[in-house]
């Protein structure tokens, strides 16, 4: 999996499997989400967003600092903030690691339902929005037939959908009338059917 935050910056590319289990619990995916969101955050903070406790969010918070995902900011006085290490992390597995494989699998699982319970959330809350908004808003779902190397080429076209909107971070850099938006995809081989020229296991 792959995610890019707004900024630019340091880049993270690993499949280690003991950095993956860091992040494989679904209260860590949502205190680094707030993180990301926020900038910088203590932990009361990120315990008002995630409704859990401060003291259980900084046992999660120091886990997620010992394997490099964020670090201390700048203190404010008695305020002590986390903020991530890096401005995109790349947490595909390594190849011929079938412990990388399963942890980034768990991983990978984890934004999948973090991001499904945000739409969920939005779609709940505000419904499709107005008028002037609904011709952005978008669910979308296709089936189709593509070799590894088209799925691939495809995989790298997504990533680089919202290139276009880098440096947007500054408010300086935004649009008059522009909102924060989300984006999220997925994309994924069939593998419960044989592959074209391939008999059917019950064949």
């Amino acid at each position: 999996m792959a995610e890019e935050l707004e900024d630019e910056g340091r880049a993270l590319r690993t499949g280690d499997p003991a950095l993956l289990r860091a992040l494989a619990h679904p209260l860590r995916v949502e205190i680094l989400s707030v993180i990301d969101e926020l900038g910088e955050a203590t932990a009361t903070q990120i315990a008002d967003h995630v409704g859990e406790s401060p003291s259980n969010c900084s046992f999660h918070l120091r886990t997620l600092a010992k394997a490099g995902f964020i670090e201390r900011g700048e203190a404010k006085g008695t305020s002590k903030p986390w903020k991530p290490v890096h401005s995109s992390r790349d947490l595909r597995p390594e190849p011929g690691n079938p412990q990388s494989m399963r942890t980034s699998a768990t991983v990978g699982a984890l934004y999948v339902q973090h991001e499904a319970n945000r739409v969920t959330d939005f779609l709940t809350k505000h419904g499709l929005g107005d008028e002037e908004w609904l011709p952005g808003i978008t669910i979308n779902s296709s089936a189709f037939w593509a070799t590894p190397d088209e799925l691939a080429e495809l995989a790298t076209e997504i990533a680089h959908l919202a290139d276009r909107f880098r440096g947007r971070k500054d408010p300086a850099n935004r649009p008059v009338g522009s909102r924060k938006a989300h984006m999220f995809a997925t994309l994924n081989p069939d593998f419960d059917l044989p592959a074209t020229g391939e008999e059917s296991p019950e064949a």
